[in-house]
C-alpha cells in the first residue's frame, strides 16, 4: 500500500487499541468534552460572526472526521477561537456578519481551507509548516485575543455601535458610546464573568463555561432582561447538521483566497504543535502529515455540512487527555454527546442573554494571552521579542489575516540572518579533563603554531554567509598575523554552494601564493561531492583533503620552514617533537606536547 493510499485508508493504526475498557474511558472524556463545548461552540460561532447552530455544527462533525484520519489520539478539532477571529476578520470586509452571502462566504472559505491543507498533507508538507517562530504564534494569538476582547465590549455594555475595523477603532467606537451603559448588560457580563473565575478556581474540571452560562441566564430572568431590552438569543432553527452546497462563484473564491490560506496556515499550525505536545507526553508515535490530512478532510466535509473552518482545540485537547482519554473515539463520541445535549437543551438558547455570551467570550480572549510566555520571550531573546511584537503591532493596526504573513516574513529574515553569521573560530591545542583536544584560541588564551592556523567553521557555507566568513579570517589574521598554512576544519559545515566553493578556491590561492597550502577536513559525504562537482578538490588537490584532524596536522607540519621551526618555543603539535627544536628544547619529549589527532 502507497503512503499517500494510507492516508485514506478506513482501516486505522488506533483499531488495536480499542477495547472494554478503553470504550469506558473515552465515554467519560467525551461526555466531559461534550458539557464543555456546548457554550464554546456558541461563543466560538458569535466570535467568527455566524449564527450559533454553526459553532455547533463544528464542534459535531470537523472532530468525527480529524480524530478518525488524523495522528493524534486524544486532540479534540472544531471550532477554535484563533480560527473563528481570523475568518471574522477575512469576511467581515466583504459582507456583514451573520447575513445569508456572509455564511455563504465563510463555508466557501472552509471547503477552500480543507483542499489547501489536503494538498499540503499529500505533499508532505508537515515539517514545512511547522517551521515558523515560536513568537509569530503567541503574537498573532495575542492579536487575535485582544480583537475577540474589543468585538465583544458593546455587547457586555449593552450599546450599539458599527461593526467592522481594527482593534483601536473598535475601542474608539465603544469609547465613544460609553456613555449609553445599560447596568443589566453590564451586571449580566460581569457576573457571567465572575463564576467562571470562581468554578475555576473550585476545580479545573468542572464546566465552568455550562455553570456560568446557567447562573447568568437564571439571573437575566431574574431582572428581567428581555423585558428591559437586553438582547436575547433567538431559537435555534436547526441542531443537527444537514447537507448544503454552498453557492460559489468563481471571482468570489478568487478573493477569499488570501484569507483562506490564511486559515489553513494557521490551523494547521495549531493541529501540529498540539498533536506533537500530546504525543510527546504520551510518549506515542506522531505523523503531522497524517494530521493534515485529516484536519484538510474534516474541513472540506465540514464545509458541506455547515460547519465552518476548525483546528485543533488545546483546551478541549488538555481536557480531553486528564479525563483518561485512550483513542480517538473520545472524541467522536464527544461529537455524539453534544448532539444528545442539544436535542435536550436548545429549548432554553432563547433564554440566554447576549451579555452572558459576552462575559464568556472575554473570558475566553483573557485566557489566550499568555503572560508567562510573554515574559519568557522577552527574557531569552531580543530577536523573537522584536517578532512578536511585529505581529502583535500588524494585527492590532493593519490586519490579523495580514500579521500572520508578518510575521512568517521576519522570521524568515531572523533565520537568513542567523544563517548568514556562521561561527568562526580559530583553534588551537589543549589538554581538557585528560584528553588532548582542540579549542578555541581566543577563549582560552592558547598559544599557536606561527606556521599553521586551524580554524572551524560552523554553519552553511553559501552565498549569504561567504562574506561574513572571510571578514572574520581577515580579522583573525590581523590578530594572530597571517599563516603560511591554514586547516580550515568544515565538520560543522551542512552546505556548500558555488559562492562557497569560490571562497575556498580563493583561499587555497592566497596561501599558495605565500608558498603554503589549504587543508580542508571534511566528514560529509554531500560536502565533498559539492566540492568536487565545483571542482574544489581538483583545484586543492586531493592530498589536501583530510577527514580528520590529525591528518591534516600531519600534512601541514610536514610542509613547514624548518628555519622557522629552529626559532619557535610553542612546539604545540605532537609532530613538533621530528622537527628541528631550538636550543634547549632538543631533548623534549613526546609527553610534553600535545597531540591534536
Amino acid at each position: 500500500m502507497s503512503r499517500s493510499t494510507q492516508y485514506f485508508s478506513p482501516r486505522r493504526p488506533w483499531f488495536a487499541s480499542v477495547n472494554r475498557d478503553s470504550l469506558r474511558a473515552d465515554a467519560v472524556a467525551g461526555f466531559t468534552n461534550a458539557a464543555i463545548v456546548l457554550p464554546q461552540g456558541v461563543a466560538f460561532a458569535i466570535i467568527a460572526g455566524l449564527p450559533p447552530e454553526y459553532g455547533l455544527f463544528t464542534a459535531m462533525i470537523p472532530p468525527i472526521i480529524a480524530a478518525y484520519f488524523g495522528s493524534s489520539t486524544v486532540m479534540v478539532s472544531g471550532p477554535t477561537t484563533a480560527i473563528s477571529a481570523v475568518l471574522f476578520a477575512t469576511l467581515s470586509e466583504l459582507a456583514p456578519p451573520g447575513t445569508p452571502a456572509y455564511i455563504e462566504m465563510a463555508l466557501v472559505v472552509t471547503i477552500m481551507v480543507g483542499l489547501m491543507q489536503l494538498v499540503a498533507g499529500l505533499a508532505r508538507l508537515g515539517a514545512v509548516i511547522s517551521f515558523v517562530s515560536h513568537s509569530v504564534i503567541v503574537g498573532f494569538t495575542a492579536a487575535a485575543a485582544l480583537l475577540i476582547g474589543a468585538s465583544q465590549l458593546a455587547p457586555a455594555l449593552g450599546i450599539e455601535v458599527e461593526r467592522g475595523g481594527s482593534v483601536l477603532e473598535r475601542l474608539y467606537v465603544v469609547w465613544q458610546g460609553i456613555g449609553g451603559t445599560e447596568w443589566r448588560a453590564f451586571l449580566l457580563a460581569g457576573v457571567t464573568l465572575g463564576l467562571i473565575l470562581a468554578v475555576q478556581r473550585i476545580s479545573k474540571k468542572l464546566p465552568a463555561y455550562l455553570i456560568a452560562l446557567a447562573g447568568g441566564s437564571a439571573l437575566g430572568l431574574l431582572i428581567g432582561a428581555e423585558a428591559n431590552g437586553i438582547a436575547m438569543f433567538a431559537p435555534l432553527p436547526a441542531i443537527i447538521p444537514s447537507f448544503h452546497m454552498p453557492d460559489v462563484d468563481i471571482g468570489r473564491a478568487a478573493a477569499l483566497a488570501p484569507g483562506a490560506a490564511t486559515i489553513a496556515f494557521v490551523a494547521l499550525l495549531e493541529a501540529i504543535s498540539i498533536g506533537r505536545d500530546f504525543a510527546h507526553r504520551r510518549e506515542e508515535r506522531y505523523d503531522s502529515n497524517q494530521e493534515i490530512v485529516g484536519q484538510g478532510l474534516s474541513n472540506i466535509v465540514g464545509g458541506f455540512f455547515k460547519c465552518y473552518a476548525g483546528s485543533g482545540s488545546f483546551t478541549r485537547s488538555a481536557l480531553n487527555a486528564e479525563n483518561g482519554a485512550r483513542t480517538p473515539l473520545s472524541a467522536i463520541m464527544a461529537a455524539a454527546f453534544l448532539l444528545a445535549m442539544l436535542l435536550l437543551l436548545s429549548p432554553f438558547i432563547r433564554f440566554i442573554p447576549v451579555p452572558v455570551m459576552a462575559g464568556i467570550i472575554l473570558n475566553v480572549a483573557w485566557r489566550l494571552i499568555d503572560t508567562r510566555e510573554l515574559k519568557h520571550i522577552a527574557d531569552a531573546s531580543r530577536s523573537d521579542t522584536v517578532i512578536f511584537l511585529l505581529t502583535l503591532a500588524t494585527g492590532l493596526i493593519v490586519d490579523l489575516e495580514f500579521a500572520i504573513v508578518a510575521g512568517v516574513f521576519a522570521s524568515l529574515l531572523v533565520f537568513l540572518r542567523r544563517s548568514s553569521m556562521p561561527l568562526v573560530a580559530i583553534l588551537a591545542p589543549a589538554i581538557a579533563n585528560g584528553h588532548r583536544t582542540l579549542r578555541g584560541a581566543r577563549t582560552y588564551n592558547l598559544q599557536q603554531c606561527p606556521q599553521i592556523a586551524i580554524v572551524r567553521i560552523e554553519g552553511p557555507l553559501y552565498f549569504a554567509s561567504v562574506e561574513t566568513i572571510e571578514e572574520k579570517i581577515d580579522s583573525i589574521e590581523r590578530e594572530f598575523g597571517p599563516r603560511r598554512s591554514m586547516i580550515l576544519y568544515l565538520r560543522g559545515v551542512g552546505t556548500v554552494d558555488l559562492s562557497g566553493s569560490d571562497f575556498l578556491i580563493k583561499e587555497h590561492r592566497k596561501l599558495r601564493d605565500r608558498g603554503g597550502r589549504l587543508h580542508l577536513v571534511v566528514t560529509y559525504k554531500d560536502v565533498l561531492e559539492r566540492l568536487r562537482r565545483s571542482h574544489v578538490i581538483e583545484i586543492v588537490g586531493e592530498e589536501n583533503m583530510h577527514l580528520g584532524k590529525g591528518p591534516a596536522i600531519s600534512a601541514c607540519t610536514g610542509a613547514v620552514d624548518p628555519e622557522i621551526c629552529r626559532t619557535c618555543t610553542a612546539r604545540v603539535f605532537h609532530e613538533c617533537a621530528t622537527l628541528p627544536a631550538p636550543e634547549g628544547l632538543e631533548g623534549v619529549s613526546d609527553e610534553q606536547v600535545v597531540d591534536a589527532r
